[in-house]
């Protein structure tokens, strides 16, 4: 580990107090990040778990250094409590867990919760914004962090751009206020569907892309963007939200650092697949291509490639499989 850079300190911004919920590498650096901007910083992880556990010993991990201001512990109370900001980066299908613990342990009145996860939940094809309003949050206290950026880029100084979202645009233009830094610059969304759909859909493409770099056949995806990306839009216009965001930060601008990127979880996780290796680390697009399969068939929506990834994990068929399942559809027309 190599961390180099330091956030230059903007001493106009209104220094508030940040609660992470979760360790892992996005929970970690959002700690980190807040904390270089000057806030307050608590870090919840539960007890005996290796991230939480090696933040604590020895304060830092593979991708940041936490500085002696930041605080951690395993009383879930004890860190919401004091908050301004909730931050939850955990696993999507144990986001509905977290919120369980955060409403029968804590009172988050008046409390901004932001989601930096990227997921469906399977068992019920609902959002996490909707699962956090599910729980009694008011829509105004929900944002949604998401876009493009990678914790090894960031932490050694190089920017980049990405989206929050929300019900609410006063919340938007608040939680924009407390991060924008000269290392993420934010734009503000329109279309928390559209956003959280996007979001994602694209670690499922990433799948895709490390498949196609496992068998060699990185020239085809040109094809997977623009017929990833088309796919997607579909869904988001059948959910009620705008198709356009398929094509913004949310999704299609994420996709240098989730199709091609070394960093990335879920191309990474295609590409041993496709060589018939196994891979460890968290691939959110696995559990996504299952839930968005779901939804597709629900609201009756063409998405061939999604379904495609869904077949190829739940019935561990070989790549080229998935590949001929695709090559032989029906020809559609372009703009299909």
């Amino acid at each position: 580990m190599s961390i180099n850079y330091s956030i230059p300190m903007d001493y106009t911004r209104q220094k508030i107090r940040v609660t992470v919920v979760g360790c892992g590498r996005w929970g970690s650096f959002l700690a980190w990040y807040a904390d270089q901007l000057g806030h307050k910083v608590t870090v919840y992880g539960k007890a005996g778990e290796i991230s939480y556990e090696q933040l604590s010993m020895t304060r830092q991990n593979e991708y940041v250094r936490f500085s002696k201001s930041i605080e951690l512990t395993t009383d879930i109370t004890r860190a919401i409590k004091t908050a301004d900001v909730v931050i939850v980066s955990v696993p999507s299908q144990a986001f509905r867990n977290v919120m369980g613990d955060i409403r029968g342990k804590c009172d988050m009145t008046g409390k901004y919760l932001v989601t930096c996860m990227k997921g469906i939940e399977i068992s019920t094809g609902k959002r996490l914004s909707e699962i956090a309003l599910e729980f009694g949050l008011e829509s105004w206290q929900i944002a949604v962090w998401a876009g493009p950026g990678h914790v090894q880029e960031f932490t050694v100084g190089n920017p980049n751009c990405m989206l929050i979202d929300g019900y609410e645009r006063s919340t938007v233009e608040r939680i924009i206020e407390y991060f924008k830094s000269p290392l993420i610059r934010f734009y503000y969304g329109t279309d928390v569907i559209g956003t959280e759909i996007g979001a994602a859909a694209k670690n499922v493409m990433g799948i895709v892309a490390g498949v196609l770099d496992g068998m060699n056949l990185v020239t085809l995806k040109g094809a997977l963007m623009a017929r990833g990306s088309r796919e997607v839009a579909r869904l988001i216009k059948q959910l009620g939200g705008n198709p356009l965001s398929a094509y913004g930060l949310c999704h299609l601008g994420d996709y240098e650092t989730t199709l091609f990127s070394p960093h990335s979880h879920n191309r990474m996780w295609g590409e041993n697949y496709a060589k018939g290796k196994k891979y460890d680390k968290l691939a959110e697009g696995v559990h996504t291509a299952r839930a968005m399969a779901l939804l597709a068939d629900k609201h009756g929506v063409d998405m061939p490639i999604t379904c495609a990834v869904n077949t190829m994990i739940l019935d561990k068929l070989q790549p080229r499989a998935m590949m001929e399942q695709l090559f032989d559809r029906t020809l559609k027309d372009d703009l299909v």
